[in-house]
């Protein structure tokens, strides 16, 4: 647009100049007329976007003024006062002509014309609310020049959760890396991210950083001695003798340990050190045959009576068990004991027996399903009782 005030000038030294040159030239000597022409014009202040300048003027009212400046009106443009104002003299013309600002919301542009000096004042003009965590450039105290831009991104809120912790946050972030890096949290080489990185998030969206770590975790164990048994014909057949406590030796593992925010969700063994060796416990196993009892035919009296049984086998960790027999002997504090279940009616309780298979033991026990010719033998093992299993043997019940 040409300078108006400029062209206020070109007008009056133009076209007006002809016209004053013809009546100069008929009224050449007086000079009255010229000087009543020039005293009928009022003198009135005109700025034109900021530039100030005097005008005399003939116009009637502001909008003959500005089109005597050509000046084309926008509906933006501000002009104070109304287009309608009678000039007066002395007057006071403000006049304002808009300028396009380019606008970009979230990525959505526009053009808007506007009269605004500032960016602040512009939004408000605009009725665009900047809210707290909103992101405006330039910031909202620059002046709005020629082809101006402005760029608002708002902030969203998103629910972010670090290593179990959840907070609140608004962002102005577009994707999980970006926002992120806006929130300074930086993740190591193990630490799992949900959504990934590269997703897009929107308002309300959960973002979720899992820490994550590997450790070493170090630990010493025992190392179970080995029982080994050795035949002694020293002993009668069935009798057992510790000639050499066994010892626990001590094995060092080294385990890797995953953690996820503190908590621990997998072990692997890397390696074991035996840092000290177990000893070996020594059983003795009698294989001296008994002596002979001497039987009585005839119906005279002995001093054995033997007869078969079916003989099944217990632990003292059986289910319903608590250890100790009916007659009071502990069994998990003797597994070594030589016990076995009997019907008192058959077998008196607290009688020594010789068990085909078994050896010497005690009637020291009793069983719910031990009726008539049935016993259980007693064994300190699972594995020991599984193989006896179920047997027809012979029971020599001894005084």
């Amino acid at each position: 647009m040409v300078d108006p005030i400029q062209k206020l000038v070109k007008n009056f030294s133009g076209k007006n100049k002809l016209i004053l040159s013809a009546v100069g030239f008929c009224l050449l000597g007086t000079g009255v007329a010229y000087g009543t022409y020039e005293g009928t014009k009022e003198t009135v202040t005109v700025s034109i976007d900021g530039k100030k300048e005097i005008i005399r003027t003939h116009a009637d009212t502001i909008q003959e003024l500005l089109a005597d400046l050509d000046i084309d009106l926008e509906e933006q443009d501000y002009i104070s006062p109304s287009l309608d104002s009678e000039i007066q003299d002395q007057m006071k013309i403000i006049f304002k002509s808009a300028k396009p600002v380019q606008l970009t919301i979230n990525g959505e542009r526009r053009t808007i014309l506007t009269t605004a000096q500032t960016v602040e004042e512009f939004l408000q003009k605009e009725g665009i609310e900047i809210k707290e965590h909103d992101v405006v450039e330039p910031a909202l105290d620059a002046k709005v020049t020629e082809n101006f831009t402005v760029s608002i991104q708002q902030a969203i809120p998103i629910v972010l959760n670090v290593g179990g912790t959840e907070n609140k946050v608004w962002s102005t972030s577009t994707t999980v890396a970006d926002f992120l890096k806006e929130q300074n949290i930086t993740l190591n080489e193990l630490d799992k991210v949900e959504p990934e990185l590269n997703s897009t998030i929107e308002e309300n969206d959960q973002i979720v950083v899992t820490r994550v770590k590997k450790v070493t975790d170090v630990v010493e164990e025992p190392l179970a001695f080995n029982v080994v048994h050795k035949k002694d014909k020293s002993l009668e057949q069935g009798k057992k003798k510790v000639i050499q406590s066994g010892k626990n030796g001590v094995v060092e593992k080294h385990y890797e340990v995953i953690l996820e925010n503190g908590k621990e969700v997998a072990r692997n063994l890397m390696k074991s050190i035996t840092k000290k060796e177990s000893v070996n416990q020594i059983v003795a196993i009698g294989t001296k045959a008994p002596k002979q009892t001497t039987t009585v035919s005839r119906g005279a009296t002995s001093s054995s009576k033997e007869f078969y049984v079916v003989a099944t086998a217990y632990t003292a960790y059986c289910n319903g068990c608590s250890g100790v027999t009916s007659t009071g002997i502990n069994l998990r504090a003797n597994p070594d004991a030589k016990v076995i279940a009997v019907d008192p009616s058959v077998i008196p309780l607290g009688s020594k027996v010789y068990v085909e298979g078994y050896g010497y033991a005690i009637a020291g026990d009793t069983g719910s399903a031990i009726k008539g010719n049935k016993i259980d033998v007693f064994f300190p093992d699972k594995s020991s009782a599984y193989r006896w299993g179920v047997k027809r043997v012979k029971v020599r019940v001894l005084k």
